[in-house]
């Protein structure tokens, strides 16, 4: 059975299987990047591991990043703070819609607006006590569905209760980065 495209009795059979097998819920998703020019950069990703086993996909998925002019780049792709937007709105989006599938309720529109503000005198280096980061993000939603409001507005606030990305923004997560020259 499918609602709003989700594959509920997967989606069932996949909480009972990790129920039952805790260590399946271990995985590890990677991704690798190589400079371009200036600011523009590559990453390709593609293998993961999860279930206890590694998964090569049929085609890997590329995306460019860069910075607009402004910033000296040359507009090849978002910046990487704007992925970071994306990933937020697509992590909650996704769940968003497992969640009501799961829940019986056929959704019609899902939009969303995600906006972040940034100080750029931090990574510029010209004030030491100005974050390198967001200062704030906000996402806003509309739903529409089979739902009373109520219930529309519920999904939403599952989803980020759920959200692995929300967590990873509002939680610290070690983060270790080494470097070698080669």
């Amino acid at each position: 059975m499918s609602i709003n495209g989700v594959d509920t009795k997967t989606l069932f059979a996949t909480i009972d299987a990790v129920k039952g097998q805790p260590e399946l819920a271990k995985f590890q998703f990677r991704a690798s990047n190589r400079w371009v020019n200036g600011t523009h950069n590559r990453t390709t990703v593609n293998g993961y591991y999860g279930t206890g086993q590694e998964f090569t996909r049929d085609a890997d998925h590329h995306y460019d990043a860069d910075h607009p002019p402004v910033l000296t780049g040359s507009d090849q792709g978002p910046t990487p703070v704007e992925f970071l937007l994306h990933a937020l709105a697509a992590c909650l989006t996704s769940g968003l819609a497992n969640i009501a599938a799961a829940r019986g309720i056929g959704l019609t529109e899902v939009t969303s607006t995600v906006e972040g503000d940034i100080d750029l005198r931090g990574i510029l280096g010209l004030d030491p006590t100005v974050r390198n980061g967001f200062d704030a993000i906000r996402i806003s939603f509309a739903v529409r569905g089979e739902g009373t409001p109520e219930q529309l507005q519920g999904l939403v606030e599952q989803a980020r209760a759920r959200s692995a990305v929300f967590d990873m923004l509002t939680n610290p997560v070690r983060v270790s980065v080494e470097a070698k020259a080669v």
